[in-house]
């Protein structure tokens, strides 16, 4: 008994790097140690097999995980931390990746790359959300997606007449109810071109309806949590109203884990895509890294903050004088992130034209 003990396998102290490859029905795992790759295997998606077998195989070790951000969302990474086991999630933009990596992509070369990278400590793990907070983002984004969709099926609506040949009445910017009417008695053949037209109006009207009970269940859900006083300190600033402090609220949670307002911007995209090569270096634009619900709304919220704020009008006019007005309203919009960072730091409401 005692000897067997004391010839048992010990890998105390010793760190093991675990890249996942996550798939549906799926996980590609690869385990390295002392910069060399032991094993690359197969296995079902299963968080607990998963602790066993580096346990049993590994016993006392050190344990490391990391897989890409996706479809799989963060519960993986939940699991492995509730067992007591350090992983990260990663975006998958930025691990690095040779043009070899890139032209022959399998799932047992990504598992690979991720186990390297994440020995070689050139990974950093993103943000992991509350599973509350989380779950208030997924439905806030669902808004925006119905949104998108509605402007979708009225361009669709708006194609299909001009390609029949009936013009709508100018000036409509509304589609309001009477407007609605007006299109179900649009003199269009009673076959398909009508069916068509039909079809289009009843997926509007119900993407309609679905905006409605989302946006009542937002309501309520901020109303009764705590998250409403932040989202309503959010509006207190110009050009932010219900809809984008929520979506700015779900999509930053946490203000502190940016350290400075540059980090803020790169995160949001509000900073220049810059290309140096010796003395050379060029700018070609915002960058096109980005978080696309942020800077939608900013750039949104900032054609509104510029007519209601007179400290950024005088600013806009002041840009537009010197640039486009599309790249001076992006300076607007800078200055209102570094505007809403202050208000939520500071836990107080913005004073127009002091802030």
């Amino acid at each position: 008994m005692n000897s067997s003990n004391s010839n048992r396998i010990s890998f105390k102290g010793k760190h093991f790097y675990v890249g996942i490859d996550v798939h549906k029905k799926r996980w590609v795992v690869t385990i390295r140690h002392n910069g060399m790759e032991l094993k690359t295997f197969s296995m079902d998606p299963d968080i607990e097999a998963l602790k066993s077998y580096l346990e049993k195989n590994y016993p006392e070790g050190i344990y490391h995980l990391v897989y890409e951000a996706g479809f799989s969302g963060f519960w993986i990474c939940r699991g492995f931390r509730k067992l007591g086991m350090d992983c990260i999630v990663v975006n998958p933009a930025d691990v690095p990746t040779s043009h070899k990596e890139k032209d022959r992509k399998r799932d047992v070369v990504d598992s690979r790359k991720l186990a390297r990278e994440l020995e070689k400590g050139e990974l950093s793990g993103i943000y992991i959300p509350d599973e509350e907070d989380q779950h208030l983002r997924s439905l806030c984004r669902l808004h925006r997606r119905i949104v998108q969709n509605t402007t979708r099926v009225k361009n669709r609506i708006k194609g299909h007449l001009y390609y029949n040949g009936i013009e709508l009445p100018r000036h409509t910017s509304s589609w309001s109810a009477g407007f609605i009417a007006y299109l179900k008695e649009l003199p269009l053949d009673n076959g398909p071109a009508k069916d068509y037209l039909d079809l289009c109006i009843e997926e509007l009207e119900q993407d309609r309806q679905r905006l409605v009970i989302v946006l009542r269940k937002l309501r309520t859900y901020v109303r009764n949590h705590s998250t409403g006083d932040g989202i309503r300190l959010l509006m207190t600033i110009p050009g932010i109203g219900f809809r984008s402090a929520l979506v700015l609220f779900t999509e930053f949670m946490d203000m502190k884990r940016f350290s400075n307002i540059d980090k803020l911007k790169s995160y949001v995209g509000l900073v220049p895509s810059t290309h140096s090569s010796g003395e050379k270096e060029s700018t070609s634009g915002i960058t096109r890294r980005r978080n696309g619900y942020l800077r939608h709304i900013l750039i949104e919220s900032a054609w509104v903050a510029v007519r209601k704020d007179p400290a950024l009008l005088a600013y806009y006019n002041t840009q537009s004088s010197r640039m486009k007005k599309q790249d001076a309203i992006v300076r607007v919009a800078t200055k209102l992130l570094s505007r809403i960072r202050c208000v939520w730091l500071n836990d107080r409401p913005y004073v127009t034209g002091v802030a």
